[in-house]
């Protein structure tokens, strides 16, 4: 993706988010979905405060990412997060004893699991927990080598716990919504279970999926480096920001989804940040300003993603660039420049990644016909 392309889809993205913008508010469906997102998200930085984990803002972007529009989809949704969540912090910490305690053995490792979290998120029915199998393995692998003096175990417990939070206050919020909101104002009843992604089979090999896993795998593996010649303590950013700009169905091989995923997260996630420095700047650091700004960006985001102009994307990111921001560790933290450092960390997992899709570029003709509908979106 050269630069004048990268830059020159921005005026048109701009028009279109800010005629989304201009349908504010819609009632019915769109709206009570947006007022659940807030509390969900409130919520989870209520249980995360409560429990104390590491990192207030990932029980956030779990309490807006999991919120679905009935109790039994978010449950679905949480659960396969959740057991991704538990299975690549207990990966990390298995092979942290003896494995993961220099650059080069990091790297290796996250060539290897990412490439295979990221593979089997393409072509299996349950894409979403692989994919957090990888995300968790990742950000737990380069919290481990940015803090070398506490245990591994420590970042892969608050990372699970920090999901865990996030995902319970959707669950519940959802649930709530559904036997009450839903219910009384748009008239649903009773919840609309599926077993569909039980039965569904994997795709058998896939070469095209393979290079695009390698892909990421490979930008992953460079972070490692680049901490050890930066030293930025906010590369979990770069690792999570590669593993979600990845996560396309296969369909997507063929239409340079990524491409596109990677300016809808740039856009995304300054408008989010620098809405959210703002915010900062104004509020001189009063938690009831801090918390009403997170319902108005919440609601601004989810409006996006929830509208027709084909800008989803723009929108889920807009929301978690401004909590990446906004969303303090403990109130004392609650500075600009933690936030910058954060986003200066999405901005190093582009750099990586572009460079490395330049170089491994996928076979010219189109993605299989047989592929799976996307639910890995993040």
């Amino acid at each position: 993706m050269s630069a004048p392309s990268f830059f020159g889809d921005l005026p048109s993205l701009a028009r279109r988010v800010a005629g989304d913008l201009r349908t504010w508010p819609v009632q019915g469906p769109r709206l009570i979905d947006e007022i659940e997102c807030v509390c969900s998200v409130l919520l989870a930085i209520a249980f995360a405060h409560l429990l104390e984990v590491r990192h207030v803002g990932w029980a956030a972007f779990s309490g807006y990412m999991v919120m679905r529009s009935d109790v039994w989809r978010s449950f679905k949704r949480g659960g396969l997060r959740v057991l991704g969540t538990a299975a690549g912090s207990a990966l990390a910490w298995a092979f942290a004893a003896q494995w993961l305690q220099t650059p080069l053995h990091a790297s290796l490792a996250l060539l290897a699991v990412c490439g295979v979290s990221l593979y089997f998120m393409m072509i299996s029915p349950r894409g979403y927990a692989w994919l957090f199998l990888g995300l968790t393995f990742s950000m737990v692998v380069i919290d481990g080598l940015a803090h070398p003096e506490e245990p591994l175990a420590v970042f892969a417990w608050t990372r699970f716990v920090e999901v865990a939070a996030g995902t319970t206050a959707s669950v519940i919020v959802s649930a709530v919504s559904t036997l009450t909101a839903r219910r009384l104002l748009l008239g649903q009843r009773g919840f609309s279970m599926d077993y569909e992604w039980w039965v569904d089979r994997l795709i058998p090999w896939h070469g095209q999926a393979f290079v695009h896993a390698l892909q990421g795998a490979v930008a992953i593996a460079l972070i490692p480096w680049l901490w050890a010649a930066t030293g930025l303590s906010a590369l979990t950013q770069a690792s999570t920001t590669i593993m979600v700009v990845m996560a396309i169905p296969l369909a997507g091989l063929a239409h340079n989804r990524t491409r596109t995923k990677l300016v809808h997260r740039f856009v995304g996630c300054t408008l989010g940040a620098l809405l959210a420095g703002a915010a900062l700047l104004v509020g001189q650091h009063s938690v009831v300003f801090l918390l009403a700004s997170v319902a108005v960006a919440v609601t601004l985001g989810r409006h996006i993603e929830n509208g027709k102009h084909g800008i989803d994307y723009v929108g889920t990111q807009f929301v978690l660039g401004f909590l990446t921001v906004m969303v303090p560790d403990t109130y004392e933290s609650l500075h600009l420049a933690t936030g910058i450092e954060r986003l200066i960390g999405v901005l190093a997992g582009i750099a990586l990644l572009e460079p490395v899709r330049l170089l491994l570029r996928l076979p010219a003709r189109g993605a299989s016909s047989e592929v799976r509908r996307d639910s890995a979106g993040d």
